[in-house]
């Protein structure tokens, strides 16, 4: 018998012959309608079988996606009311896989003769070298970190997502014969016209490696950090001591992961400093709902300008009222700086490919830095491919699934032609 409420859930499901969920709201493009129809039917083993074979990774997608702007964002239901709770039912059949022990179960073609390298570990990564290696390929993984899984690792932290999920998906990617080499990174120890002599197909996956910030003081101040070393120091558990009061700048969820990270740290207050309003916020409500939970302050309209330090830490930083206009948020003419208590400060703006890097290895990139690929996510150089937050600014997990998904198809079908 199943759950009261999950019933409920499912069965508010229309079941839409046009499927907007599907076809417009979920990058992996989730039969989700049919999932939630095997689950009225209690039959969780099909309705199972029907996400995993769309998306090895859909218990984690169940915990990370924002389903408000995604699947749910698209939810016919949700034009007059609430939509369908998708996320909640797609977590509820995985869960009840795991409890009920039911294995993943694709079938394997046999190998075809042709090599792949995959530089890069991350979501885009995983998910090419798995749909490669079912197709018959053989498939190497070259990643700079001595662990797979790039920012679902170490960019998410353990609160929000609990690692042995993603440990669970690299071990059945590494089941489909799947080679991961450690320490090798793009541009030092890896160069792509050597690995064309021996691949025949390569991958670049290697996401946005350069944290965005600006300068706060002429001098260099302590305690000024990137979100990036501060939720690794989290992820090894090397926590930075005496943070005090933690200002974080930005809005998305990297700055609540951050401000939810410097709790646990010991930090004696975590604050949010957002330059523009709620509404306009990247981050998904019920992050920001669960750092507020956990007494993290938000704050509004406000604009970090510049820090003051003291013995060469810093101690504050002077903040400017904004206000939006026309969608962007501008300083109030009125209105004067003012001081925030601040130990410590985490940038949270978000981040940038390092061009320098791609172009040093032959690629082309805009002038914003992300590779340039054709339609098919082939780069300037034959049969290198890429994928994920390289190519595209749209920074979730289900995005960089669906790109190595894609790019693993298009593979595919050149070679079936």
């Amino acid at each position: 018998m199943l759950d009261v409420d999950i019933e409920e859930m499912a069965n508010y499901c229309l079941n839409c012959k046009n499927k907007p969920c599907s076809n417009q709201g979920c990058p992996m493009h989730t039969p989700i309608p049919d999932f939630i129809d095997c689950i009225k039917n209690e039959k969780i083993d099909y309705a199972y079988k029907i996400l995993t074979d769309n998306n090895i990774f859909s218990h984690i997608c169940s915990i990370v996606c924002p389903q408000e702007k995604q699947c749910e964002g698209k939810c016919v239901r949700g034009i007059k009311g609430n939509p369908v709770s998708i996320g909640k039912l797609e977590k509820f059949v995985n869960q009840t896989a795991r409890e009920d022990h039911l294995v993943i179960l694709r079938n394997k073609k046999e190998k075809n003769g042709k090599k792949v390298a995959i530089i890069g570990s991350g979501p885009a990564g995983l998910e090419c070298a798995y749909e490669l290696a079912l197709a018959g390929f053989e498939v190497d993984v070259f990643e700079k970190e001595n662990f797979a899984g790039g920012i679902l690792k170490y960019g998410i932290p353990d609160f929000r997502l609990d690692k042995g999920k993603v440990d669970r998906v690299i071990r059945e990617i590494k089941k489909q014969g799947v080679h991961f080499y450690f320490k090798k990174s793009l541009g030092k120890n890896i160069d792509i016209q050597e690995l064309k002599e021996d691949y025949d197909y390569i991958f670049i996956s290697i996401g946005l490696s350069k944290q965005q910030s600006y300068q706060l003081n002429a001098e260099h101040l302590e305690g000024i950090y990137k979100s990036d070393k501060f939720l690794r120091a989290y992820y090894n558990k090397k926590y930075i001591e005496n943070l005090g009061e933690v200002v974080i700048i930005g809005g998305g969820n990297v700055a609540m992961d951050c401000a939810r990270v410097a709790i646990r740290m010991g930090a004696t207050k975590a604050k949010i400093l957002y330059r523009r309003d709620r509404n306009y916020m990247p981050a998904s409500e019920s992050e920001l709902e669960d750092a507020i939970n956990e007494g993290v302050e938000f704050k509004e309209l406000v604009r970090v300008d510049s820090a003051n330090g003291e013995n060469g830490r810093v101690v504050t930083v002077n903040c400017a009222v904004t206000e939006i206009v026309d969608g962007k948020a501008i300083d109030k003419g009125d209105a004067e700086l003012y001081t925030e208590k601040a130990d410590t400060v985490v940038f949270a703006i978000g981040s940038k490919t390092d061009s320098k890097v791609l172009e040093a290895c032959g690629l082309k990139t805009d002038e914003k830095g992300y590779l340039i690929v054709d339609g098919n996510g082939m780069t300037s150089i034959e049969n290198v491919y890429a994928g994920g937050d390289l190519t595209e600014n749209n920074s979730t997990v289900c995005y960089a699934l669906a790109s190595g998904k894609r790019v693993a198809q298009k593979i595919i079908e050149k070679e079936s032609k």
